[in-house]
């Protein structure tokens, strides 16, 4: 047997709730603790075309990309993470929007928000 892997939960209550928070134009941060309904230990967000070595590098483990990001310029990637092992994805509409983690590298349940810049 090779390593075993468990299945990654692409979590698109998460996707459709970040579509109506950024639908709402007044909202400008996403409290993920308020719609992430399981636990994570840090959220790494990836922009359009972000490469699969530079997604690893990041995460600091391997993580075979479902959402093919790197030739993708539709969506952000919202990987997470619990006790090192990345848990659930989402795939962020960009919705004429971009998404920011300001000047964090990744966030976690205490310092949760994901920033909406409106183009």
């Amino acid at each position: 047997m090779g390593c075993s892997k468990s299945i990654v939960e692409h979590n698109e209550r998460i996707e459709e709730a970040i579509y109506s928070i950024v639908n709402d134009q007044n909202n400008k941060n996403i409290e993920l603790n308020s719609i992430a309904e399981f636990n994570w230990g840090k959220a790494y967000l990836f922009p359009p075309y972000t490469s699969q070595g530079s997604i690893e590098k990041q995460l600091g483990i391997e993580y075979d990309d479902p959402s093919q990001i790197s030739i993708r310029d539709d969506i952000y990637l919202l990987v997470f993470l619990y006790e090192g092992e990345v848990v659930q994805y989402a795939e962020i509409n960009r919705q004429k929007a971009d998404f920011t983690t300001g000047d964090k590298e990744y966030l976690t349940p205490s310092e949760d928000v994901l920033k909406v810049e409106r183009h």
